[in-house]
Formats: C-alpha cells, structure tokens, sequence
C-alpha cells in the first residue's frame, strides 16, 4: 500500500471515529467455546435455517439443499438448474418464513441465468414439501438485482427486522457506480414486504418515483454479507472492504456508508483505491462501528448471540471470516462501536474458512465452513 493511501486511510478512519484495533489472539482471554460438527460432506454451505422440528435445511452455492435431521443428512430435490453459480454467486442466502410452519415457505439469493446466459439476482420463494424431500419453486420475490457475470460482488444475505420486514444486503457486483445509484438495487440493504417483495411504507424513499428506490433502505455498500439484529432492534452488517478495511456498521434508514470507486463518476474503472468509507465526497457517510484497518479477514455473515446460556457472551456480536478462516467475536461499547474482536482457539484455524452463522432456537450457534469439499456444519456452544 502507497504512502499516499495510508495516510488518506488513517484520516478516514479518524474522521469516521471506528475501533480498528487489530483482533486479539486465541488465548485465556478468548472465549472458551466447545465445537460439534453436526454434519459434513457438503459444499460451499453458504447458509443455515431452522425449521420448527429441529432440522437445519442448508443451501449450497454450486446451487443444492440439504436438510440435517436427527445427526442424518440428506439431499432436498429442487429444480435449481437456472443458478448461475461462477465464482462468488450461486445459490446464497437462505431465509425460513416466520409462518414456515403453516406455509411451509423459505426465500433464497440466487444468481439467475437463461440459456446459460447470466441475467439477475433474485430473491425466490420456495416451499419444503412436508416429507422434506423436495422444495418447490413457488415464485420470485424480487428480481433485477444487477449481476456480474464471473458471480463477483453478489452479495445476498436476507434477515428479519424487527417489525417482521425483510432485509436483504446486496453486493456493487463490482460495478463502478451501483453503490451510489438508488435507482439501483446494488450495493444495498433493501427493505421489503416478506409476502409480496413490496417496498415497505416508511422506507425513507418511498415517495419515489422510481421503484428501486423505493426499496433502498441504506446505500453506498461495497459487499455486505452479513446482517445480524441486535435484541434493541438495530440492523449490524459486516461487510467486504477492499485490501483493507473490513467493516460492521449499524443501519441508519437512508444512510450512505460512503463506497464509491466510480469516483463521483469520473470514471468509468472499478477504482478500490478509495475510502471504504469516503468522507470526503460523502461528509454525511455513516462511519463504521468497527474496521479491520490494514489488513482485511474477508467477514461474510454476523449473528448475535443472546440468552443466559451464553453467560458473559450474552449480547456479543459473531462474524465468522473466509480469509481469515475464523470467527470474530465483538462485545458492544457503551459509546456503540464495538471492541477488537476476540478470536477462540477452537475456532481459529481449525475448520477452514467460515462462511454462515446463525443462532439455533435453542440458543446455540450454528456455523457452515465453506472450503469447496467435505464443508460441515458446527454447533457451537459455550
């Protein structure tokens, strides 16, 4: 990294006023966490939901399900053939229906091609049948999220908020001016109806003309993957910084977070040489709650761990890393940022690359590894 650069990366750094300490070692002060692997032998577990009977139905990027029940692991039969799965898109986010146990219904992020050509994003319903054997694709939710065709910046990770809406991170698919575009659906967390794909009423732009816009709940996002509610109700998301600077950021509705390698517009070139967080084209850019700094651990999903069984970890956020091959655990300040995150040993290394994190209705913590062959899925607890 030039001179120039780290010098421009400190002041924004400053000027944002994030915690970028570097993360703290495995050691005594790390949690003390027992891992279980509840299943193996899949591939590139992208995400993890629960269903009210125990199972774990799993998405797969290279575009398959599986449902882990009772310590077995089973394919689910699903016509998945219009998954344009090249390189980081595919089958990707996964999220089960609040009413699952009445519709039977989850909603998945794929890439979406025709005719071997790549054409969107999507966000498709799908219902499980009651055997679980198969899913049935009922329809699509939401499509004409932009789509690089090598699969690079898809993002997609989907979460409830706590009005019951759906919140949907999208990735800038490495297009220069998607990010700060509210016309498109790129480079944001969209905030929808969970039945229809509609925009919700008090969406800060939902006066707009135009009906991206409308959805647009927060903009300027490079690649976030993860998004994980806070029991206040606050939206956290981390999220892919360049070589450098990894975030989480706290969701303010119609907040900018600043990402803009279109340079203003100035060019037509996909320039990461510029500020995660860019406060000087953006003085208003909601700055990170925590950075990685120099270095990048490649965050890709945050869940929240909550509930007595978590002892001291009660209210600590959880970001699992593929670069890093590790999960990251932050405990919130009084002032909102959050501290070095601290690195289990049982977690460090040990599993390959980390990819979904999810907390299991029984207060447990389920982590997908994503490694390509043999990924597994991890119960873990304290």
């Amino acid at each position: 990294m030039s001179g120039i650069r780290t010098a421009a990366l400190v002041l924004s750094l400053v000027a944002a006023g994030c915690a970028t300490a570097p993360p703290n070692p495995a050691g005594a002060s790390a949690p003390q966490l027992k891992v279980e692997t509840v299943a193996s032998g899949l591939e590139h577990a992208w995400d993890v939901g629960f269903l009210p009977d125990g199972s774990s139905l799993i998405s797969q990027r290279p575009g398959k399900f599986a449902l882990v029940s009772g310590g077995q692991t089973r394919d689910v039969q699903a016509d998945l053939a219009s998954v344009h799965a090249e390189g980081e898109g595919g089958l990707m986010g996964l999220l089960v229906h609040p009413d699952f146990a009445n519709n039977r219904t989850f909603i998945t992020c794929q890439t979406h091609q025709e005719g071997g050509n790549p054409v969107d994003i999507r966000l498709v319903k799908w219902r499980l049948a009651e055997d679980g054997s198969r899913a049935d694709r009922v329809g699509d939710l939401l499509t004409g999220l932009p789509i690089n065709s090598s699969g690079r910046h898809s993002g997609c990770r989907p979460e409830l908020g706590a009005d019951g809406s759906l919140l949907v991170s999208t990735g800038d698919t490495a297009q220069p001016p998607i990010s700060q575009d509210r016309t498109s659906l790129g480079g944001k967390v969209l905030r929808m109806n969970v039945d229809t794909g509609a925009a919700m009423p008090d969406n800060p732009f939902a006066d707009s003309p135009d009906p991206n816009e409308r959805l647009v709940h927060t903009y300027g996002h490079r690649n976030p993957q993860g998004v994980a509610l806070h029991p206040d109700g606050r939206v956290f998301v981390a999220e892919h910084g360049p070589d450098v600077d990894d975030e989480v950021n706290v969701l303010r509705p119609g907040g900018n977070y600043g990402w803009d390698p279109s340079r203003g517009g100035t060019t037509d070139e996909y320039d990461e040489s510029v500020p995660m967080t860019d406060l000087q084209r953006f003085p208003d850019a909601v700055g990170a709650v925590w950075s990685s700094g120099s270095s990048t651990e490649a965050v890709c999903a945050a869940e929240f761990l909550t509930g007595p069984q978590w002892g001291e970890l009660d209210g600590a956020l959880v970001v699992p890393a593929l670069k890093g091959s590790k999960l990251l655990v932050f405990r919130p300040n009084p002032d909102g940022t959050l501290s070095p995150p601290e690195i289990p040993a049982v977690l460090d290394n040990t599993h390959g690359r980390l990819r979904a994190a999810r907390q299991a209705p029984d207060g447990s913590l389920y982590v997908t590894t994503s490694n390509g062959t043999n990924d597994e899925l991890l119960r873990i607890t304290l």
